[in-house]
């Protein structure tokens, strides 16, 4: 199979069999909308089934590696709920197909990483990241709650309080500080950072695939059906929140926000 192309993603599969699957809208940063988590559900998917593929690399193009979910108003009309309860479906079933990942998965964060980027890091095998990279959940700000298996990984991984903290308090974490409670494996330096990452990621597909993959399988066997269920009851209660008035207004006045400072740039550079 040829590798298939994607309007937010770009993949490149490399002769050793690592494929390198980057979050491709640079000029926002990398914002994860509901087109993202389609083309990364079938980039998974895709990547899973090929032979071809050993090792995946995710990553992102830019100074971002996310800034985390697109937001928007919330579309309380019929068919806006329809479209949500699809997205809705997709963000499980990316969560899924993360925790279910039969190869070796490693994440080269490459600058910021916000929500759904950081929480899905949990998800990974290895977490590399440049120095510079920062860490932050900030779902409380928005009435939102934990997602992407997070309740479950990151108190297991980050210690409770230090958990809470990320999670509960909305403190940006640094990565030394993520290398220092085991999120990330060690940061590399951000100079030529993509390259270090695939010539790490090169080693691994020299390896059996079927002895990683057996491997990977026995690692994560034990959690696999209990992280399903984690994530089954987050979508749940995700959606629930999503709903409640708190988290409407607080992502209107988001939106109001951003578009009060896009202008004000705007207004600014036609000043120039």
């Amino acid at each position: 199979m040829s590798v298939p192309t994607f309007e937010t993603l770009a993949l490149t599969l490399f002769p050793s069999g690592v494929l390198e699957i980057a979050f491709n809208r640079p000029r926002v940063y990398n914002a994860l909308n509901a087109q993202v988590y389609k083309d990364w559900l079938d980039a998974l998917r895709w990547a899973k089934a090929d032979d071809k593929v050993s090792v995946v690399v995710l990553t992102g193009r830019g100074k971002y590696y996310s800034s985390g979910a697109e937001l928007a108003i919330p579309d309380l009309s019929p068919e806006g709920q329809e479209r949500t309860a699809r997205h809705r479906g997709i963000t499980k079933d990316v969560v899924s197909e993360l925790v279910c990942f039969p190869k070796v998965l490693i994440s080269a964060v490459n600058g910021p990483a916000y929500g759904f980027a950081v929480t899905t890091l949990a998800l990974c095998d290895v977490v590399y990241c440049v120095p510079h990279a920062t860490f932050a959940t900030p779902f409380m700000k928005l009435g939102f709650c934990a997602e992407g298996c997070s309740s479950a990984l990151f108190p297991r991984i980050m210690g409770p309080s230090r958990a809470n903290e990320i999670l509960l308090m909305g403190r940006t974490f640094s990565a030394d500080e993520m290398v220092a409670c085991g999120m990330v494996s060690r940061t590399l330096p951000a100079d030529g950072f993509r390259d270090q990452v695939l010539a790490l990621a090169e080693e691994t597909a020299k390896f059996s695939l079927e002895a990683l993959k057996t491997t990977k399988d026995l690692v994560r066997r034990v959690d696999r059906d209990f992280l399903l269920q984690v994530n089954e009851e987050e979508i749940k209660r995700l959606g629930e929140r999503k709903s409640s008035e708190y988290s409407i207004q607080a992502m209107r006045n988001f939106v109001a926000e951003a578009e009060r400072k896009r202008a004000a740039k705007k207004q600014k550079k036609s000043k120039l």
